[in-house]
């Protein structure tokens, strides 16, 4: 596929564009708060390593991030649990609510999150009434956080992964079956290992959305203490915003996107590779 120049001009300038702000945002943490002011563009003269500190304590960053690892760590892998094995049944059945299902599956992956949060929230509202009142007695606003990250999730790991268990050859399972393996034990002792690099790939592209995700955070948990780190960087935006401490905010921006970036830079290619093997056999 030949890419017209202006296309490559067009990504190579959003990429510069991109890696710009990234670096502007790394040198404006270690700035002061006169400094950001009077020099936006130019080198920290001296590097103020107390706005990190400073961001860590004033946001709560502390509890935080163990309930974003914890959060976000259940909930991309209970969702590639739930989507490897569903992606695997459309990928190899031939029965006709196959095709309708393919297709339900890709319109939820275009479906924005926004225009379902109010059903989301009554969903909350009523997990919460039940789990309270009739099944257990109390109830953790993150294990509903963590169900509906599932939810919404599985539409886009089970068309990433159907694709990949397409590119993987039938004459396997047909010689696992004539060997008398079960289907489960074929899926998951030949398929599963076979299409790892798609599962890598899809569980690393949850595992970053997630962790960037605040909307539904901001709406299904009202306690601080129970958020996760976009949530508390949006808190410190608004408590910096009225202390003026610039340097602070841009500090907690690099706490929580700087990782993000870097375990990107590190698996990225792994990524593409993932969401390549089922584009052709």
């Amino acid at each position: 596929m030949i890419v017209p120049k202006a296309t490559r001009l067009a990504l190579w300038v959003w990429v510069a564009f991109n890696i710009f702000m990234a670096l502007w945002v790394g040198l404006t943490s270690l700035k002061s708060d006169e400094e950001i002011f009077s020099s936006p563009f130019g080198l920290p003269s001296s590097p103020d390593w107390d706005n990190f500190a400073s961001a860590w304590t004033t946001s709560g960053f502390g509890g935080v991030t163990l309930n974003s690892i914890v959060v976000v760590s259940v909930s991309a892998a209970v969702t590639i649990l739930l989507a490897a094995p569903a992606a695997y049944v459309l990928a190899r059945s031939n029965r006709r609510w196959v095709s309708a299902m393919n297709t339900y599956t890709a319109l939820c992956v275009a479906l924005p999150v926004q225009t379902i949060l109010v059903p989301l929230f009554v969903a909350k509202t009523e997990i919460y009434r039940f789990a309270v009142e009739i099944a257990f007695g109390w109830w953790d606003d993150r294990i509903t956080l963590i169900l509906i990250y599932i939810g919404t999730s599985l539409p886009f790991t089970i068309f990433l992964l159907t694709a990949a268990f397409k590119g993987l050859p039938t004459s396997l399972s047909e010689a696992a079956a004539l060997d008398g393996a079960t289907p489960a034990r074929t899926f998951w002792s030949i398929m599963a290992p076979l299409a790892w690099p798609a599962v890598k790939s899809a569980f690393i592209l949850n595992f970053l959305n997630m962790w960037n995700e605040a909307l539904l955070v901001m709406v299904l948990i009202t306690s601080p203490s129970q958020q996760t780190l976009p949530a508390a960087l949006l808190r410190l935006y608004s408590t910096m915003q009225y202390t003026s401490n610039w340097g602070g905010l841009f500090a907690g921006m690099v706490i929580v996107v700087y990782p993000m970036i870097l375990l990107y830079l590190w698996v990225g290619r792994r990524i593409m590779e993932g969401m390549t093997s089922g584009a052709v056999k």
